[in-house]
């Protein structure tokens, strides 16, 4: 059985150390400088869409060009199907053995909050699912139904992560690229940003449902690793970094909320894999209220953002302990000696979750 699980890539990454089983692929490579990695330009490719389709330039690389393979699978390059006991990635004989008892290999469903078609209009322009919609309704009208049914429920997969055999890997590629070559004469990316250009990834991650609901096939849901966070996550908070070392706050907090408005998947618990923008976020409200009460505490404590996520986390810890035995005085003096100033705690009073007696005791501290 060859088995063949193509990693997505558009930068340089850690390698599984199986390379025959797991194969990288640099998407967009045509419009990028050269990792060392096979490229979705060779052969029959869009690898020069790949503003607009994202990883899916490497899955129709894949349609085109892999003529061998029995089985054939996407991942990412920081995404990968994992063992759920173990939590290592699967093995070649792992997926052998699932793929005797499943049709195909997806993520472990995620439930919006609200449907799919609410979630995706939240983010997205919601007009393009339509036009989705109704090119699934003239090209593949039986198809229609369960089209609407899906986006009007909340379970979903996320990242076009996928492992199934060759016959039905090449059958959902034709049937998920001609929907888009039919929706495309509706959809109109000329006022998108770079982001939001890349509509048909966004959009395929609705319809890998859809296309597995239709054909009716027995979906393993398996868990998923995710091994470091997303790049412009990474990027942000670098960046976030020098300014607080700059003592530059207020344009810290300028660049957080400016890259939010148009990449806010960095927050996505999927890209912000530590959690810790939403610390960072408080933080920097943090510094700018103590600054215009003329105080300096948390820059005092330290101007290395590092060392400021402990630093909140500790103080939290601390606050959980209010009103109960576990409450030390070592954890008194820490409050005292780091000079936690109300805005702190009240800042981090209003962004957790403490019980009735924690915040009568915090509110004392106010």
């Amino acid at each position: 059985m060859s088995i063949k699980i193509y990693t997505m890539t558009h930068k340089k990454f850690w390698e599984p150390e199986d390379k025959t089983l797991y194969v990288p692929l640099h998407v967009g490579r045509e419009n990028s400088e050269e990792l060392g990695y096979l490229g979705d330009n060779t052969g029959e490719n869009i690898s020069d869409k790949n503003s607009l389709f994202g990883e899916l330039t490497g899955v129709y690389w894949i349609w085109k060009n892999d003529k061998d393979s029995d089985y054939i699978g996407i991942c990412h390059y920081r995404r990968f199907f994992v063992d759920g006991r173990t939590r290592q990635l699967l093995t070649k004989e792992q997926y052998e053995v699932l793929l005797q008892q499943y049709d195909v290999i997806v993520s472990n469903a995620v439930e919006a909050e609200g449907t799919n078609e609410e979630k995706y209009s939240q983010a997205h322009n919601v007009q393009d699912l339509y036009a989705v919609g109704r090119a699934i309704q003239k090209l593949y009208p039986k198809d229609f139904p369960v089209f609407q049914e899906a986006i009007h429920q909340s379970k979903g997969y996320y990242g076009n992560l996928m492992v199934t055999g060759r016959e039905l890997f090449m059958e959902y590629s034709e049937w998920l690229f001609s929907i888009f070559e039919e929706a495309g004469k509706e959809i109109d990316v000329s006022s998108y940003d770079l982001y939001h250009k890349r509509v048909y990834g966004f959009l395929s991650e609705q319809l890998l449902l859809v296309w597995i609901l239709c054909r009716g096939l027995k979906a393993y849901e398996c868990p998923v690793s995710v091994t470091a966070e997303k790049a412009e996550t990474v990027e942000l908070k670098l960046a976030i970094t020098q300014l607080v070392r700059q003592g530059s706050i207020a344009q810290a907090r300028e660049l957080y909320y400016e890259l939010l408005k148009i990449r806010p998947d960095v927050r996505l618990e999927l890209s912000d894999v530590k959690q810790e923008l939403p610390i960072i976020e408080q933080l920097l409200y943090i510094m700018q209220e103590e600054e215009k009460c003329g105080c300096s505490f948390l820059q005092d404590f330290s101007q290395e953002i590092p060392e400021l996520i402990c630093h909140y986390r500790k103080v939290l810890e601390i606050l959980y302990h209010c009103g109960d035995s576990k409450m030390k005085e070592s954890e008194w003096q820490y409050l005292q000696k780091t000079k936690v100033s109300d805005i702190m705690i009240q800042v981090i009073y209003l962004n957790n979750k403490f019980d009735k007696k924690q915040k009568e005791k915090i509110e004392k501290l106010l």
